[in-house]
């Protein structure tokens, strides 16, 4: 892999789930599998997506003990070894702990990290810069994360111009929803890739010239979303929305707050394992389960009139 590729964050990079077996000495009574997490790494990387990002929210990092959340990430590293990228996540309060998390995941061979602006203050943009101009110094490339909903930061297009300055930041998980910033943020920093963070508008992002997707919903079904990135980035719209159409009432749960548990329900039915959350995420309810699994039922569907 050359220089060029390796610092490119695109192509279809999976935003994990992370399993749990019980036990009663661990946190909240659940201690993480890794060898179920290893197994399910390669996994993903088999069924055709670029890579795995270990210790985003849907992996439930702010869930984890120190020591956890290092050797999920290196055991993400071990699994796919040269076959796939790891971007690490490394979302911290502050700078100081962004910074060190980046320090660690490039001692323990991550190929690049993905950051939110600070996670528990709502910085303004100096603060903001200073937050990435530290995640950068760590020398991995830096993709940041806009997630305005969580974080109340939202990475303008502005914002994202000069952020987009500072060396070793070389793309933007764009999960704002509004597929208008997408040719905003390739006219304002031109050199910044942009990837789709939401499953339920990255066909739209894609056809509007985003370079990547990093996802939720391929923990479900990585090959048909491997798929439908390589017909969207080919310019086949047709095929690309035949595929689409039916699984984005599904993708619609990566954007609600019940993600990780509807992500998770999804692996289930469809023979992977997702099983339980740590606190505070609980389980769905009887009508929330019911909802995802009617969704997913109607995906399930589709893909297997597709390949009949």
């Amino acid at each position: 892999m050359s220089d060029t590729e390796l610092r490119s964050l695109g192509g279809v990079i999976v935003a994990t789930a992370l399993p749990y077996r019980a036990d009663a000495a661990a946190p909240a009574g659940l201690a993480v599998d890794y060898d179920a997490y290893a197994e399910h790494c390669r996994w993903l990387v088999a069924s055709g997506c670029r890579g795995v990002g270990p210790n985003g929210s849907l992996g439930e990092y702010s869930a984890l003990t120190d020591e956890e959340r290092r050797r999920v990430a290196r055991t993400a590293v071990e699994a796919v070894g040269g076959d796939g990228v790891v971007v690490a996540g490394v979302h911290g309060p502050g700078s100081h702990q962004a910074k060190h998390w980046a320090e660690i995941a490039a001692e323990d061979g991550a190929d690049g990290v993905l950051c939110l602006p600070p996670t528990l203050y709502r910085a303004n943009p100096a603060e903001v810069v200073a937050h990435y101009e530290a995640v950068a110094s760590a020398g991995l490339p830096v993709m940041v994360y806009n997630n305005p909903i969580d974080t109340k930061v939202d990475l303008s297009p502005a914002l994202l111009g000069e952020i987009a300055q500072i060396d070793g930041v070389v793309a933007v998980k764009e999960f704002s929803g509004d597929v208008r910033r997408v040719l905003e943020i390739k006219e304002t920093a031109p050199g910044l890739e942009v990837v789709a963070g939401a499953d339920d508008v990255v066909l739209e992002s894609l056809l509007m010239g985003a370079t990547g997707w990093f996802a939720g919903f391929p923990n479900v079904f990585p090959a048909a979303s491997a798929r439908l990135y390589e017909l969207a980035t080919a310019g086949k719209l047709a095929e690309a929305r035949a595929l689409y159409e039916p699984l984005v009432a599904a993708f619609r749960w990566d954007s609600r707050t019940e993600f990780v548990q509807a992500i998770k329900l999804g692996m289930d039915q469809v023979g992977r394992y997702g099983g339980p959350c740590r606190p505070p995420r609980g389980p769905l309810t009887a009508a929330q389960r019911a909802a995802v699994t009617a969704d997913m039922d109607r995906a399930i569907a589709a893909l297997r009139d597709e390949a009949a």
